[in-house]
């Protein structure tokens, strides 16, 4: 299985992925429901190639890649 179909079956960040960038799961949620927020509104992300096409997959994303930090 190629990178690319490994991303499509399973959601990239995963969730563990994810846990480890922030010492709350709820400070996480919260971050990434805001985050999509703005990112439906403004209509951009920080990232240049994402791999996700939803707001929360974006904005998960750009937590997971440092572009959002979770306080």
């Amino acid at each position: 299985m190629t990178t690319q179909n490994n991303r499509e079956s399973m959601r990239y960040p995963s969730v563990d992925q994810l846990t480890e960038m922030t010492t709350s799961k709820y400070k996480l949620v919260i971050a990434a429901a805001n985050r999509a927020k703005e990112i439906e509104l403004e209509e951009k992300t920080y990232m240049e190639h994402p791999v996700n096409k939803k707001a929360i997959g974006l904005a998960l994303e750009e937590i997971y890649t440092g572009k959002v930090i979770v306080k």
